[in-house]
């Protein structure tokens, strides 16, 4: 099941299990970076959060519910 993320995601290792670009499907990384848009991984690679479906921990996060300001999500 897809749930959305109200917590901080910067540190945390993320695993891609879907996209729009198959090539990034099983890209691991640790989040070094984040916009509203954007994901920035420790292996310098930048994910677009509308394109990306992401594990992380053991629950699966779907990338559109990660399209806010990191503050703004959280407070929320």
């Amino acid at each position: 099941m897809v749930k959305t993320w109200k917590k901080e995601i910067i540190g945390k290792k993320i695993k891609v299990v879907d996209s729009k670009n198959k090539s990034l499907v099983g890209l691991t990384g640790d989040v070094v970076e984040e916009t509203k848009n954007t994901i920035t991984l420790s292996n310098k690679k930048k994910l677009l959060k509308s394109h990306v479906t992401l594990e992380i921990g053991k629950e699966i996060v779907d990338g559109k519910s990660l399209q806010k300001k990191p503050e703004d999500r959280i407070k929320k």
